[in-house]
C-alpha cells in the first residue's frame, strides 16, 4: 500500500513518501527511506517493487553524479527527468523496472519543478502528483486545497491533511511518512510523520 506524492510551491518543491517495506502480508520495516537525494538540488521519490526501486534509483543517482564528474556541471532537473525517462523506456523493451518516480529539483534560473515518470516511461511536468494506493486520497486533497505559490507552511499543512486522510481511509495504511524539500538552499530532509517507531535490537526484560 505504497504512497508517494509531491507538489511545487513558491520557490521550493517537496516530495513525501511512506516508509514501509512490505512483502505479501508481512511488514519488514517501517523506516525505509524511499526518497533519494540525487544531487545537491534534486530529489527522487520512487514507488514499486523494492528490488527494482533500490536498483533503479541508485543507478540514476550514480549516472547523474558521473555526468557531473565528466562534464563539470550538473544536469538540470529537466535533463535528469529526460535521462530517467530514457532509461525506463530502454528497460521497458528488455527487462522492465516496475518503478514509478516523482523527480523534484531546483534550478537557479528556472526555479523549482516536479516531474512525473511512470513505469511505462511516460513523462510529464506537473505541479502536484502522486503514485500508489494513497494517491486516491492525496490527489483528492490536493485537488481541493492546492494552489500555485503556496508557502512552505501551507504546503506542509496540506501534506498533513493528505497523510491524515490516507491513514483514516486506506484499509492497510502505512504508518510513517518522510517529507523532503528542495529549494535554493539544496535538497534535504524536512520532517517525519511517525505513528510507529522501529525498535532495533532484542527486547529488554
Amino acid at each position: 500500500m505504497e504512497c508517494v506524492f509531491g507538489l511545487v510551491g513558491d520557490g521550493f518543491a517537496l516530495v513525501v513518501a511512506d516508509t514501509s517495506a512490505v512483502h505479501s502480508i508481512l511488514v519488514h520495516k517501517s523506516n525505509e527511506d524511499k526518497i533519494m537525494v540525487l544531487d545537491s538540488h534534486k530529489l527522487l521519490g520512487a514507488s514499486g517493487e523494492s528490488g527494482d526501486r533500490a536498483q533503479f534509483t541508485e543507478y540514476i543517482q550514480k549516472n547523474v553524479a558521473l555526468y557531473q564528474f565528466r562534464n563539470g556541471i550538473p544536469l538540470t532537473t529537466a535533463a535528469a527527468a529526460n535521462f530517467t525517462r530514457g532509461e525506463l523506456a530502454t528497460a521497458l523493451r528488455k527487462n522492465p523496472y516496475h518503478v514509478n518516480v516523482l523527480l523534484a529539483g531546483y534550478d537557479k534560473d528556472i526555479g523549482p519543478s516536479l516531474y512525473y515518470i511512470d513505469y511505462i516511461a511516460s513523462l510529464h511536468k506537473i505541479e502536484k502528483g502522486a503514485f500508489g494506493y494513497g494517491s486516491y486520497f492525496s490527489l483528492a486533497m490536493m485537488d481541493r486545497h492546492y494552489h500555485s505559490g503556496m508557502t512552505v507552511e501551507e504546503a506542509i499543512d496540506l501534506v498533513d491533511k493528505c497523510i491524515i486522510e490516507i491513514r483514516s481511509r486506506l484499509v492497510v495504511a502505512p504508518p510513517n511518512f518522510v517529507i523532503k524539500i528542495v529549494d535554493k538552499d539544496g535538497a534535504r530532509e524536512y520532517a517525519w510523520r511517525e505513528s510507529i517507531k522501529d525498535t532495533s535490537g532484542a527486547p529488554t526484560s
